[in-house]
């Protein structure tokens, strides 16, 4: 017979007094978080295989076998063309991951396990996002080789490499509080699983695959302002990869550098605080 134990509520922590050891607090607690889900892909390795094996299917799956049959704006390979929409769908789907692993935490009481330790209460969203971003720069590495092996380029030297790469890992960490916020809105495991088709829409209808110029008007408008069609525009021009929008083209995919930045930081300004807050007050 199951014996029902009575629910309390749960005090929070002390706080430090002093703002620098209030975020002293908050960055080492967050690297505890950080490290707890690192190891968790010990007894759990199946999420770091899917992030090396992921990019290579939709590697081989899009470049060989739709590539045929899409022809690439100005000409060029299409393998290249490709690659930086790959890139940006990767980042995408840390909304997806960070949802679950948040989700999964929350119906299994771990979330609430924390809120009784004494422990900073913004650490865990911070460390959640940062153990994504470490197993997303894995899945990024990963797929740079199968890139590299079926054709795949960088033409405009290192630096530029290192700031279309430097826009991806910056999107995928604001995609991830926005992950962080709806994990703990759903708190069930299931209901996150079944949402995580939901986000693939986001990446489809961008300029990642196919060029917009042959989409409806209407559908054009949604694609051209996505985020996710200003990042790869701004890893196509900073790689120096084919299919770089010219001519009368919608703002964001004229300076797709700038729009990036500007979606980052307003996904972050948005997402962040209201996860930070969601994770502070779920119990009251």
């Amino acid at each position: 017979m199951a014996v029902e134990l009575p629910v309390r509520a749960i005090a929070p922590p002390a706080r430090p007094s002093g703002r620098m050891d209030r975020i002293r607090w908050t960055l080492v607690d967050g690297r505890t978080v950080v490290w707890r889900n690192l190891m968790q892909l010990k007894s759990q390795p199946g999420e770091l295989v899917g992030a090396i094996i992921f990019p290579a299917i939709m590697v081989v799956l899009f470049g060989y076998v739709f590539g045929s049959a899409i022809k690439v704006p100005g000409g060029g390979n299409y393998r290249e063309y490709l690659m930086p929409g790959l890139f940006a769908m990767t980042a995408l789907t840390s909304l997806m991951t960070t949802m679950l692993a948040v989700a999964t935490d929350a119906s299994k009481g771990v979330m609430d396990r924390f809120r009784s330790m004494p422990m900073a209460r913004s650490a865990v969203p911070f460390g959640q996002v940062g153990g994504d971003i470490l197993i997303g720069v894995v899945g990024l590495v990963a797929m740079v080789g199968c890139g590299y092996a079926v054709g795949w380029r960088i033409h405009h030297g290192i630096l530029s490499a290192l700031a279309a790469f430097g826009l991806l890992i910056l999107l995928r960490y604001a995609l991830s509080w926005a992950g962080v916020l709806f994990g703990l809105l759903v708190k069930n495991e299931e209901t996150a699983d079944q949402m995580l088709p939901l986000v693939f829409p986001l990446s489809m209808l961008s300029n990642s695959f196919v060029p917009t110029a042959g989409m409806p008007a209407w559908l054009r408008v949604i694609s051209d302002w996505n985020p996710v069609s200003a990042v790869v525009a701004a890893c196509r021009g900073l790689f120096g990869n084919p299919g770089v929008p010219a001519g009368h083209v919608a703002l964001p995919l004229q300076h797709p550098v700038v729009a990036t930045l500007l979606w980052s930081t307003v996904l972050l300004a948005v997402f962040a605080p209201l996860a930070i807050r969601r994770y502070r007050t779920a119990n009251r």
